[in-house]
């Protein structure tokens, strides 16, 4: 099993993944879902977060070899970012929505040099506004993003033309295509459900309307 169906899994396993075609979800975007994905879920489960931590790992050796820090971004990826630059030795940072209204107003929280390489670890990437609004606070910071990886993304056409204009590699463990696959193969959903996930995916923004 490839390494995308083996974290899927393991996501459904602890549940951290749920579908539901029948009883769409609906996110704080307002868009209707048939997905819901926790990747937080990961941290509860000692095994599963420490996959996570190494796979990001080696995904980083692979891919960004060059990384001198690593960047968290808040919330849902301070914990992994932080286990990522703990396992690869390297300095650490996390990025917040937005600057703090008080104390020193920061929006970088910890202490990288100026310049450095870094590569941004995020948990999910749905439409990507969120991920790059952190890419943009780090490159005002002085630093260099060289690249950013991430535990699962839903694959998004309207996320893919974002990271290209903002000129992000972006590289994941996961993605929904893989979770489809290993949940229809185990049963996990119906083989006559990957219809509807499917054409949720090609525009999440009217489905279920």
């Amino acid at each position: 099993m490839d390494i995308k169906k083996q974290f899927a899994q393991k996501l459904m396993d602890i549940k951290a993944i749920k579908l539901q075609p029948d009883a769409p979800f609906t996110w704080a975007s307002g868009w209707k879902s048939p997905i819901y994905t926790d990747n937080r879920k990961t941290l509860g489960h000692s095994g599963v977060r420490s996959f996570v931590k190494l796979e990001l790992c080696h995904l980083i050796q692979e891919h960004f070899p060059e990384a001198e820090a690593v960047a968290g971004v808040a919330t849902g990826a301070i914990a992994q970012g932080a286990l990522v630059a703990d396992e690869l030795c390297l300095p650490y940072c996390y990025v917040r929505p937005k600057p703090k209204d008080h104390g020193m107003g920061n929006q970088v929280e910890g202490e990288i040099k100026k310049g450095a390489k870094v590569i941004v670890v995020e948990d999910l990437i749905s439409t990507g506004g969120s991920s790059l609004k952190a890419v943009a606070a780090l490159r005002d910071y002085g630093v260099e993003v060289i690249g950013m990886v991430a535990s699962f993304t839903y694959g998004f056409p309207v996320a893919e033309e974002a990271f290209r204009e903002a000129g992000v590699r972006l590289i994941t463990l996961s993605d929904y295509d893989a979770v489809i696959e290993q949940a229809a193969a185990t049963g996990y959903i119906k083989e006559s459900e990957k219809a509807v996930l499917a054409e949720w995916r090609k525009d999440p923004s009217v489905w279920g309307i």
